[in-house]
């Protein structure tokens, strides 16, 4: 194969979960020889940018239309483009057919109009949902995409008094993406006070703030997993980091940001594999969404079993899955 291009952006407004997923997959590419090329932007974000710099990953600015991106892949001698966006013109997917052999789409449910040789969709519960396209589709969390930098990691519980968490006070971690693009995480760090109960809260937002008590704020940090993987609770919002959640069975209280992100919120919840705090509306955070945080708080049972049965949904073999898929053509 000559190589595989990845058409995805990252930046203040889009997020970067796109980027990460691509990520992912692009690690274990890389590790079968497959050289891979990114195509778009990363703005606003040094932390996004510096996931590829790390990686050695190349960045070409991607053309907007659709027949220039064509152009641009059949000069590259792309065999492959996996595309990863919400934001792409009508018809990327058709041009980009017409002169590489295979385009992958990485959708969350709703293909928005574009066509592919293979979709993906990585969504919990994503295997019973109708899908309008007649092309193969890899669904459901068989096929989640894992970072290298989450699959080394392994849970770490400290010991209480009375055993694994039991009696020790509380490590939170909030965090919404890498850019927080909604601007939510002063609320939930005020939710977390409002509770009243004892917790170590560390709260990853982009933009400094001071949020007072026993919570410090850092900015967008390449030790995530670590810290994940160190959490008692984490607080977060529906998005692609919560794949990474299940994987290493941590609890998780969950909000939702954006719209795209309601299916999946409401499959965690719904499933009891994660609390549901709501959606923060102009007031903040409602009573309902500090009373749950509280209860998590305070009962380590409670808080444990979420994380009891998110563990094992997601085996960490998903980006397998999908390269074997993309490679050659057709459905694991």
């Amino acid at each position: 194969m000559s190589g595989v291009g990845f058409r995805c952006d990252a930046g203040v407004r889009s997020g970067v979960g796109h980027l990460v997923r691509c990520v992912a997959l692009a690690e274990e590419l890389c590790a079968r020889g497959v050289p891979v090329v990114f195509l778009g932007e990363v703005r606003g974000s040094d932390w996004a940018l510096a996931q590829l710099g790390a990686r050695g990953l190349p960045l070409v600015p991607a053309p907007g239309q659709p027949a220039r991106l064509a152009g641009l892949a059949r000069e590259l001698r792309l065999d492959a483009v996996v595309l990863d966006s919400y934001e792409l013109p009508d018809g990327t997917g058709a041009a980009l057919r017409r002169v590489v052999p295979r385009v992958l789409a990485i959708v969350d449910g709703d293909p928005l109009g574009q066509e592919a040789d293979l979709y993906l969709d990585q969504n919990l519960g994503a295997e019973r949902r109708p899908f309008p396209r007649p092309a193969p589709r890899l669904a459901g969390a068989r096929y989640v995409l894992l970072r290298d930098s989450v699959r080394r990691r392994r849970r770490v519980r400290r010991a209480g008094p009375a055993g694994p968490g039991e009696g020790a006070v509380p490590r939170v971690l909030c965090f919404f993406g890498g850019t927080d693009s909604a601007g939510v995480a002063p609320t939930w760090a005020a939710a977390l006070r409002a509770t009243g109960a004892a917790f170590e809260a560390t709260v990853v937002s982009p933009e400094p703030f001071e949020a007072g008590g026993p919570i410090t704020v850092i900015p967008p940090t390449d030790r995530l997993p670590d810290l994940m993987a160190e959490a008692d609770l984490v607080v977060t919002a529906a998005g692609s980091a919560v794949w990474e959640l299940l994987y290493l069975g941590v609890p998780t209280a969950l909000s939702w940001v954006a719209d795209n992100q309601l299916v999946g919120y409401e499959e965690l919840v719904g499933r009891g594999v994660a609390a549901g705090l709501g959606r923060v509306t102009d007031a903040g955070a409602g009573a309902r969404a500090v009373g749950v945080l509280a209860r998590l708080l305070t009962d380590p049972a409670a808080r444990e079993e979420h994380g009891r049965r998110g563990r094992g949904l997601v085996d960490g073999r998903g980006r397998e899955r999908v390269a074997d898929a993309l490679l050659r053509s057709g459905p694991s």
